[in-house]
């Protein structure tokens, strides 16, 4: 709860500083009448926007979980960070339209140099806070303040661009140069808005997580015990930040459901405390086969078959796989 609170307060602060930044923008456009600046103060139209969307789906998602909503509200996240993404692609396409028709019909551009002072005073507010909001969406796996993150970025970039064809505007006096830059970082912001469209979709589809099923290995592997004879079969839904986890969990087949459910708790506590409580697990329990004998090193076995050879090491292939291991590559 304490980490959504987080989010939220973070959200808000990126509000305020979209609608500043903005303000400050078109005040440069309206100093300098450059098309490049403008593309800059529209593509913080989008920032503002999606701040506000981006408000909004964090505090749906921070809400529990229902009758109606049994896994939680945090999936809204992700389409949260879609529309932003959908939105800064938008913009890229306004702002190519707006540069091709200044190609063609070129405008007097005046107080270039007051206008590059305040749009270069955005670029590095923006690139600070922009780092702030990766850095604390990676930390509470919030694809929206990621996604505002990397707009903010990215926004950088392109103004850090239009500094540069600003600046060669006032050596050479060439005006075209205004309208070749904005396009450059149409360009830009529409890759952007594709890589920001594309992860939200992934979350939505329930794309397998690459980076957390690798660290949930990694987990497994430092603080295995030997009952856990087998893990497979993982999958891991993402409810922005919530993981939803469930795997099947083989057991010596000995064991009592009481001794197994123990064992299960075991895994499931040590997931828990690592994810901060921001997991919960379903744990199909499977007892163990003979032909598994060559992989267990549960001490002491009343029904041991063969004698233990060596642990299979948990990958990313075979935690995933729907079959049980064994050391012949089943």
């Amino acid at each position: 709860m304490q980490s959504r609170k987080h989010i939220i307060k973070v959200q808000r602060l990126l509000v305020i500083v979209a609608i500043t930044l903005f303000i400050v923008k078109v005040i440069a456009w309206y100093l300098t009448a450059s098309v490049a600046i403008l593309t800059d103060a529209l593509e913080s139209t989008v920032n503002v926007i999606a701040g506000l969307i981006g408000l909004y789906s964090v505090i749906l998602s921070s809400k529990p979980k229902d009758r109606e909503h049994p896994y939680g509200h945090g999936k809204v996240e992700f389409l949260s960070s879609a529309l932003e993404g959908v939105l800064i692609s938008v913009a890229g396409l306004i702002i190519l339209y707006e540069s091709l028709d200044n190609l063609i019909h070129p405008h007097e551009l005046k107080q270039l140099d007051a206008g590059m002072w305040l749009i270069g005073a955005t670029a590095l507010i923006n690139y600070a806070f922009g780092i702030y909001c990766v850095r604390h969406g990676k930390k509470s796996g919030s694809p929206v303040l990621i996604a505002s993150g990397e707009h903010l970025k990215s926004d950088t970039y392109s103004t850090l661009g239009i500094l540069v064809g600003v600046g060669l505007i006032i050596l050479t006096g060439q005006n075209w140069i205004d309208s070749a830059a904005a396009m450059i970082f149409a360009l830009v912001i529409l890759f952007t808005g594709y890589k920001i469209v594309r992860r939200s979709i992934s979350g939505i589809m329930d794309e397998t997580d690459t980076e957390i099923v690798n660290e949930i290995i990694k987990v497994l592997n430092k603080n295995r015990q030997s009952e856990w004879i087998d893990v497979h079969n993982m999958r891991v839904i993402n409810y922005s930040g919530f993981y939803h986890i469930d795997c099947h969990l083989t057991v010596p087949f000995y064991k009592n459901v009481h001794q197994a459910h123990e064992i299960m708790d075991s895994l499931t506590n040590m997931f828990s405390e690592h994810f901060d409580n921001r997991v919960e697990f379903f744990v199909h329990v499977d007892g163990c086969l003979k032909s598994q004998c060559t992989l267990c090193s549960v001490p002491d076995c009343p029904s041991r078959n063969s004698e233990f050879i060596s642990k299979v090491e948990w990958n990313h292939d075979n935690i995933l796989a729907n079959s049980k291991h064994q050391l012949n590559g089943g």
